[in-house]
């Protein structure tokens, strides 16, 4: 099976980010897509999975799910996702092996 898969550090920040189960805030895993955008075409969007609906793909890593939608895990399958912080500054990064180029500000990807 074709995955998305976490680094130990972007595993740790999304436990955190969806949240405690039982809580009022809590998500059912971290929903990975992708959207139109910027130079280079496309832009990854991270957020919390509310639900899970039919055309998702679910992946479980560690205790964390990883919610994709099909459309999007043919542009994303493989990709390694990592989070960093760089000074002030901390956000999910994307390795995608299927990424032909990025724009100069990181925002966006080709494939």
């Amino acid at each position: 099976m074709v995955a998305v898969v976490l680094t130990e550090n972007a595993l740790k920040r999304a436990r955190a980010f969806i949240g405690s189960p039982g809580s009022a805030a809590a998500g059912v895993g971290l929903r990975i897509g992708i959207r139109r955008t910027g130079c280079s075409g496309m832009a990854y969007v991270v957020s919390v999975a509310e639900s899970v609906m039919p055309e998702d793909v679910v992946f479980e890593q560690a205790g964390v799910k990883v919610v994709v939608d099909r459309t999007a895990l043919d542009v994303i399958d493989g990709t390694e996702v990592d989070f960093v912080r760089e000074g002030l500054n901390e956000a999910f990064r994307f390795r995608n092996p299927k990424a032909k180029g990025e724009c100069g500000c990181g925002e966006s990807f080709s494939v």
